[in-house]
Formats: C-alpha cells, structure tokens, sequence
C-alpha cells in the first residue's frame, strides 16, 4: 500500500506504522464465473491484509498521521473487523485504544482480536449505530483521535484498492463489486479510480456496485425506490454482521460515485449470502466472512438483469476471512458426514459417502 505513497496525504518524513498491508491477491474465479457465463471474473483476496481484513489500509494511514502528531489515545466504533485493525496498530505506537461494540452485535473472532491486542472493549445497549454516535460525540470534544471511516484519512488508505486493481490487471475493470455498510470502502474505491483517470492512467471509471444485506440496506432501499434519502431501519438484521448498518455514515459519498460510475445499488437476502459463502469455499477454495459472500451473492443478481457483458472483467471485493466470523458454524455442520470407522473397511466407507453425497 506504502508504494504509492506519493498520491496518499502524508507529510515528507513520516515513518509508515505498516505490517505489510496491501498488494493483496487477485484470483481469478474459473468455476464461478464458467457458471455465470463470465469470461473474465476476479476476486480480490482483502482477507490476506495482517489483521485479516480491508480495514488495515485505511487504519494504518490513520495511526501513521496521528502518531506523528503525537496522539495516543484512539477510539473506534465497529462491527468487529474495525476494531480488530484499531486494536492491532495502535498496539504498534503503544497507544490507548477503546474499541465501542454493539453488545452481542460483533463475531467472536473479531472480538477476540481486540482483546488480544490489548483494546479496552466497550459494550453498548443497541446497535453500531449508537455505538458509532459514541465516537462521533468523543472525536467532537478532541477526546480521542477517531479510526472510523467518517475520518477522510481512513478512505484514503482504502483507495490503494483501486490502485493494485489496475496494477494487476493491466487495465481497469469493467465492473467492481463491493459488499456495503456503512459504504466507506465502495466510496473510497471510487475515489481511486477517479484520481486514476484524472491522471490519466484510465480512460473511464468501472461501474461500481455496492451490496447490502436484505435486513440492513438503506442504500440499496432508496435507490431501488429512485429517492436520495434513507429509509429508518431501527434493527438491523442479517447474518453478515460486518455489513450489519442501519445509518451508513458514508451513504452520500457512496451513492455519489455509485451514481457517477454508472452502476448500481443491490440486495441480497442471508440465504443467498450464505450459499455465495459455501460456493466460494468449495466450488473454488476461498473462505470468505459472509459480508464478502454478500458481493458474489450481490453479482449473481446483476448477471440475471443481463447488464454484464461475458467478456467484461468483473472484480468482486472479498473484504474479510471466513475465520472472522464463525456465526455460520451450524451450517458447515449441517452439511458434515460423520461416519464411524469401526468394524467397516475403506472400500465401504468411500462407497457409503459417494451414495451419500
């Protein structure tokens, strides 16, 4: 990410706090993409960012920027990939870090790296968003130093997406797909692009496409029904905890460069997240949190509206591991065979599972 540090809003002199973030994988979904009749289908690999997750990019910008001006206590309202980042880096600058989660809102695996880390962990009564309101009121009063997206320097270092993309494809894509929260990313993405085209690296910007989950989609709501304003979700339900917003706070700067690309705003329900999650993993060995499964799930639905062209190249955003989120345990335990071995022989045994299966 550091290697374009000349189009990131950093002064001369000031030492990245970096464990390597960025030049993530771009791997080519052959499988999925012969199905979807897709010629050129991409993913791209954020889960293999140091705390497992996109969030790395924009939150070691930020630490890098605060620690030069010397802060050392830093806030973070999250859905867990957040504060897992938050609590990881400013572990590097030996800062104080309080990450404010909504009470059982936020997957284990993600609080788990927090504590670890050392972040001092607040619980809220409610969701994401009051817990982000929490951090809002704190940044206002110069309390703490914010690490939420609502802070331009974190989309700046989520931009350098954008950035690899064109790197290693040689080109730009035709399409981006982007599961959406509280849509910093998708806006940030969007902002690289056209920094790229202004430059005159690319000709046009990919149409951009932002995913939410069918429980939490405001965005996706509003736009479907053609009014720029967002409708009230006061309990934001879906399985993809990560992407589980009622009030995105990036909303308009996402719409804006949703708009602007020529794409779309979409949703999908838990269940077809959920079988994007299992087709990714078995179909073409990518584990992905369901926030990401969302993307896939959200660009089956693009393909069936006949707007994708089979020769476009498609990238779709897989912004978190499937180890972050082990909410959907009881599936890949429904979908286990148990045998026992005793008494049977091999041949029996692989004859039993292949009748099974």
């Amino acid at each position: 990410m550091w290697r374009y540090l000349d189009l990131l809003p950093v002064p001369p002199g000031v030492k990245p706090i970096t464990m390597g973030e960025g030049l993530t994988p771009l791997v080519e979904l052959r499988n999925i993409g012969r199905t979807l009749g897709l010629e050129n289908l991409y993913i791209k690999l954020e889960s293999t960012n140091p705390t497992g997750s996109f969030k790395d990019r924009g939150v070691s910008l930020a630490v890098t920027l605060a620690n030069y001006y010397r802060c050392r206590r830093y806030i973070v309202a999250s859905t867990g990939n957040t504060a897992a980042s938050a609590a990881a880096y400013t572990a590097r600058v030996d800062g104080r870090c309080i990450v404010v989660l909504p009470r059982g809102g936020v997957a284990g695996g993600k609080l788990l790296q927090a504590v670890l880390h050392g972040a001092i962990v607040v619980e809220v009564e409610g969701s994401f968003d009051d817990a982000l309101q929490i951090v809002v009121r704190a940044a206002e009063e110069e309390l703490v130093y914010p690490l939420n997206s609502f802070n331009p320097v974190r989309l700046e270092g989520q931009k350098t997406i954008s950035y690899e993309l064109w790197e290693q494809l040689g080109r730009e894509p035709d399409w981006v797909v982007v599961p959406v929260g509280n849509a910093g990313n998708i806006s940030a993405i969007g902002k690289g692009f056209r920094e790229l085209r202004d430059i005159g690296f690319i000709d046009e910007v990919p149409k951009l496409v932002g995913v939410q989950a069918a429980g939490a989609s405001p965005i996706a709501t509003a736009w479907r029904m053609g009014e720029k304003k967002l409708p009230v979700i006061t309990k934001p339900r879906t399985i993809a905890s990560a992407i589980r917003i009622a009030r995105p706070i990036n909303w308009f700067k996402a719409w804006r460069e949703v708009e602007e690309s020529g794409g779309s705003f979409v949703e999908v329900d838990d269940e077809s997240i959920i079988s994007a999650q299992l087709e990714l993993a078995r179909r073409e060995g990518i584990g992905v949190e369901p926030a990401s499964a969302a993307a896939l799930a959200g660009l089956k639905k693009v393909v069936e509206s006949g707007v994708i062209d089979r020769r476009d190249v498609v990238v779709v955003v897989a912004t978190g591991h499937s180890l972050k989120d082990p909410s959907v345990q009881e599936i890949a335990e429904e979908k286990t065979t148990r045998v026992v071995l005793e008494g049977k022989s091999i041949d029996v045994l692989l004859d039993s599972l292949v009748e099974i299966h």
